[in-house]
């Protein structure tokens, strides 16, 4: 961990990639989501990336959260195709790091239900066991863990099963860093009900040899968080904490309801970092404006 993290010093991790691409006009609908501009706008992804690191971003985590080779080939890909698709989502935020000068880099690796497209990433209700999520996930593993990203980051995984398959593609990987993230349902359990100190106890050493850097939570609620990364941190690992906004999905009606003030939420990052969090950030309708508050927010607490 000591060559990720510098010192005591958090890192800060980027905010929502797709919310950003939305600030920029882009329709991203349909089940590829921010995926399907690795293709048609790869320009517009290095774009936000850059927009992150020069809020404050150490560690930008690539477009691959929904790329996976079935939705691609589904959508007129070849198989060769898809496969440099995901790929190009390591190459465009490392391009865009090199030109910055500084930063690490995250490869996107979505859960199963994100493939899917119906929303079963916040609910782990899903037609694989962790062998067949062991399997799923594997193709498209060894493609990111080949793209020369500095460590891969597992994240809005809603289930242990699906936590156990990649743990153990990690463990099958020499070489490959990794964190493994959670979308919990409240400040205790993961979306399938596991608690989350049971899982992150079954995540530590000495499984994937030391590689697994980090566990923790994101896409969840920001007031979760706080006991969540303390559940963490008494399993006795590194915890990352990458919230959203704090904003509400109104199902519904189809739009976002309540506010998010970047100021409060780096005041908050403050206290995730605190109950134990090492890499800590924003995930959806965060912004800029959100990792420039956690960034100076973080400066001003850290040692």
């Amino acid at each position: 961990m000591a060559d990720i993290l510098p010192g005591e010093r958090p890192l800060v991790l980027d905010g929502g990639l797709a919310t950003r691409l939305e600030a920029y006009g882009c329709d991203l609908g349909g089940g590829l989501w921010s995926a399907r501009l690795l293709a048609e706008d790869p320009d517009l992804v290095r774009r936000v990336h850059r927009d992150y690191f020069e809020a404050g971003a150490d560690v930008a985590i690539a477009a691959g959260y929904q790329a996976s080779v079935p939705a691609l080939v589904a959508r007129g890909a070849t198989r060769s195709e898809a496969l440099a698709l995901i790929a190009r989502s390591v190459e465009l935020a490392r391009a865009e790091r090199d030109a910055f000068g500084s930063g690490l880099v995250a490869a996107g690796v979505g859960p199963y239900g994100a493939a899917r497209a119906d929303g079963s990433e916040y609910t782990g209700s899903y037609n694989l066991d962790e062998d067949g999520l062991y399997a799923w996930h594997r193709e498209r593993w060894r493609v990111l863990a080949d793209a020369g990203a500095d460590l891969l980051a597992c994240e809005t995984v809603p289930s242990v099963h699906e936590a156990r398959a990649l743990a153990r593609l990690l463990a099958e990987t020499p070489g490959v860093r990794a964190w493994i993230s959670f979308s919990c349902r409240d400040g205790e359990r993961v979306n399938d009900g596991t608690p989350l100190r049971e899982a992150a106890a079954e995540l530590a050493p000495p499984h994937a040899d030391g590689r697994l850097v980090a566990v923790g939570v994101n896409c969840t609620a920001p007031r979760h968080v706080p006991s969540l990364v303390r559940a963490v941190a008494e399993a006795g690992l590194p915890a990352v904490a990458y919230p959203n906004s704090g904003e509400r999905w109104d199902a519904e009606h189809r739009r976002w309801t309540g506010t998010s003030e970047p100021e409060e939420f780096g005041r908050a990052a403050v206290d995730w970092y605190r109950a134990g969090a090492v890499l800590v950030g924003g995930c959806c309708r965060t912004g800029p404006e959100h990792i420039r508050s956690v960034r100076a927010h973080l400066d001003r607490a850290a040692p």
